[in-house]
């Protein structure tokens, strides 16, 4: 039986078992998994960002991709070894995380055919001049001097990093990267030392994990990442990753981190449609082969894990020795030390939308993180814990002035007590969560008879269920932190009077859109389609008007076969199948998604967006632009298509999805009345609106009312005083 005092462990005793890598010994079986962030030439902003993630309790952390040249770039945010930018960067992490009490693993990197010829002005190299849908171009294949320098180049960025004081280094050999192109039959077309068969495309990952272990020195740890599967067409098959990892194993490979997928895999990896741990048995076949030939190297699991309770599972079960989790730590840099504090609940769980973290990692922008708008930002908006009722000052580094609002100035109102928000959705909750944070007192109001606003619709969607996780982390964060929730409230500006600042977050209203001959078939705005998907579902033909990620939402979830009802594990594997690896289907064909211009599902993320229309087509639904409404039938829609013919779309229902609008009624009042406020997320516009910039303003609202308004130290003591961090 255990004697550690953390409650945690009991609940996930795999998870906090001591485990090691090489030499480097780790107090848990959790990694917090590579991540490219986009302002790694940032160093303040950097060490800020992992300096949050080590003291919240991620032991090893290993860092995003560090190219070891620079053809190896991935493009212009990212670092190459050596570079000054580089080690200044590089002082800074180690720094942060070292005196965090965690430890740093340095990537090592080369992009191969990923590279951009316009970064640097060089064609990319790889072992054949394959065409990259990725990066548009078609590389150079590497001549034998190419080879000797790009494997000198790793030997060279593994020793620099044990100069600088990393505990480990990686090996990025997954995710059709370079080494992984050498080891894939699609892209080594070679007939020479380094392709030709199974055996000789392994000579390049070898060769690599051989500089690199001779140039880091004895008892130095490295891990390999390696592919367990491309899912590409005409690529090795896992057998051949599965013999890779007994060679590396073998060679000195301290444990190996089993990645899934390329960019142009067609089959989803890390997207929210994909179950949880649904990846996990794959890295559990090459630990299985390791030990059938007794080569007791750690395995590495990932993709699709972000909660210690999936963790627990996959170790206990012996599927694998370690868990990486990466977007996991981006939505909550505490993950660990919550759960090993007992307190889940309080963990704001990574819904694995991709919006603010991979779709931004694939372009320019500072990666951050959808439900946790600080990450990233953690120097300009760094963690403030106070009692409420005391006094908050501006936060440090931050410029921000006082929100703009359209009413009388703040510091007309200081001496009020409380601050009040309007709406319960993704803008004001954050609000109210970082206002309370800040030592504000605050109330929150919602008229729905719970929060979560448009987040309850999208948890309905299959594998949207982690939406709802989101729900629950503010239903335990904000009475924590001391906010006053009142639900089934829709308050008016008239009772607000009393309050220092209203933030006004009341968000969005379906647009209306008038429909000649509506009378001839029942019409439903979005929201009251997602309130009866059964009913809808049970009609032989239902056409939505509109066709963004809202319309791709609902149709997801009509082509249910238990549409409302969350979904089993066995019927998401069995969904996840169905969508990807099975034939089209025609048993939604009475489904169609109608749009007058644009693509449909626009505004859905590039790294879901195909995976979610995919899921559409797997089942018939019908997806059709360029086309105008005209008027409604007995029968159905009749529309006029883009040559100028009419076209009638047969429906029992017409569900209108065509946009929203802002919720502007309590602003006008508040405004008549005089009443400071700020208006924030669908409120204050409509246009453009998704959760990202919800959250945001969120933060950035409270961050600047907080610090505009403060409340003195003689303030009357709130109700409740939040508890400590745990």
């Amino acid at each position: 039986m255990s004697t550690d005092p953390r409650p945690g462990t009991r609940s996930f005793p795999s998870v906090f078992t001591p485990g090691a890598i090489g030499t480097l010994n780790l107090p848990h079986r959790i990694v917090m998994g590579s991540m490219h962030l986009n302002f790694e030439s940032d160093p303040r902003a950097l060490g800020a960002f992992y300096a949050e993630r080590a003291a919240g309790g991620a032991a090893l952390i290993v860092t995003g991709g560090t190219a070891v040249n620079r053809e190896g770039s991935g493009g212009r945010t990212y670092l190459v070894s050596g570079s000054g930018a580089f080690q200044e960067a590089a002082g800074a992490a180690l720094e942060a995380v070292h005196d965090a009490g965690g430890r740093l693993a340095l990537q090592l990197f080369h992009a191969g055919r990923y590279a951009f010829e316009e970064t640097y002005g060089l064609r990319p190299l790889a072992p054949s001049p394959v065409w990259s849908a990725y990066s548009r171009s078609t590389p150079a294949a590497m001549n034998p001097e190419q080879i000797a320098q790009t494997l000198e180049d790793f030997a060279g960025a593994a020793r620099l990093a044990r100069e600088l004081g990393f505990d480990a280094v990686e090996i990025m050999g997954s995710e059709g990267y370079l080494v992984n192109q050498f080891a894939s039959a699609a892209t080594n077309l070679r007939d020479d030392d380094w392709g030709g068969d199974a055996v000789r495309r392994r000579a390049f990952p070898l060769a690599v994990l051989a500089a690199v272990r001779d140039a880091a020195g004895p008892g130095f740890p490295v891990i390999f990442r390696l592919s367990g599967d491309d899912l590409v067409p005409g690529s090795s098959p896992p057998a051949e990753y599965a013999a890779l990892a007994t060679a590396l194993a073998a060679a000195g490979a301290d444990a190996l981190n089993i990645g899934i997928g390329w960019h142009e895999s067609q089959i989803p990896t890390v997207q929210a449609l994909v179950p949880h741990g649904h990846w996990l048995p794959v890295a559990a076949r090459i630990k299985a082969v390791l030990a059938e030939h007794a080569c007791p190297v750690p395995v590495i699991g990932s993709n699709r894990i972000n909660s210690l309770g999936q963790a627990e599972a996959a170790l206990a079960a012996g599927q694998v020795d370690f868990v990486s989790m990466a977007r996991p730590f981006l939505a909550d840099p505490r993950i660990v030390a919550k759960s090993s504090a007992g307190r889940p609940e309080l963990v704001n769980t990574c819904i694995a939308c991709n919006e603010a973290c991979i779709d931004r990692s694939l372009g320019t922008e500072p990666v951050s993180c959808l439900v946790n708008p600080r990450a990233g930002r953690e120097a300009a908006y760094p963690l403030e814990v106070q009692p409420a009722g005391m006094r908050s000052g501006p936060a440090e580094g931050s410029s921000r002035s006082a929100p703009a609002g359209s009413g009388p100035a703040l510091s007309r109102f200081a001496a009020r007590p409380a601050v009040a928000v309007a709406g319960a959705g993704p803008a004001g909750l954050q609000a109210a969560a970082t206002l309370a944070s800040h030592g504000v007192p605050v109330v929150l109001f919602e008229a729905e008879p719970g929060i979560g606003g448009q987040f309850l619709l999208a948890g309905k969607v299959p594998g949207k269920a982690d939406f709802l996780e989101t729900i629950r982390y503010f239903e335990h964060e904000l009475p924590r932190l001391g906010v006053r929730i009142r639900t089934g409230v829709r308050v008016q500006a008239a009772e607000l009077t009393g309050f220092s600042h209203v933030v006004v977050a009341t968000g969005v209203l379906p647009r209306t859109v008038t429909l000649p001959g509506r009378e001839m078939l029942p019409v439903l705005d979005y929201r009251a389609a997602f309130a009866a998907p059964a009913a809808l579902r049970a009609l032989p033909g239902v056409a939505v008007v509109g066709a963004g990620g809202i319309a791709v939402d609902l149709a997801h979830l009509l082509i249910s076969p238990t549409p409302g009802r969350p979904e089993t594990a066995q019927q998401a594997a069995e969904r996840f199948a169905r969508e990807f690896s099975g034939p089209p289907g025609t048993d939604h064909a009475g489904i169609t998604l109608l749009r007058r211009g644009g693509r449909i599902g626009a505004g859905i993320g590039p790294s879901t967006r195909w995976a979610a229309l995919q899921a559409l087509r797997s089942a018939g639904v019908r997806m059709l632009t360029g086309v105008t409404v005209r008027y409604l039938t007995d029968a159905g829609l009749l529309v006029s298509g883009p040559e100028g013919g009419d076209l009638l779309i047969p429906a029992d229902a017409v569900v209108v999805a065509a946009g929203q609008v802002e919720n502007t009624e309590l602003a006008r009042g508040l405004q008549a009345q005089g009443t400071a406020f700020s208006v924030i997320g669908g409120a204050a516009s409509a246009a453009g609106l998704n959760a990202v910039r919800a959250f945001a303003e969120g933060l950035e609202c409270g961050t600047a009312l907080a610090a505009a308004l403060g409340t003195h130290r003689d303030s009357p003591p709130a109700e409740r005083k939040k508890a400590p961090l745990p």
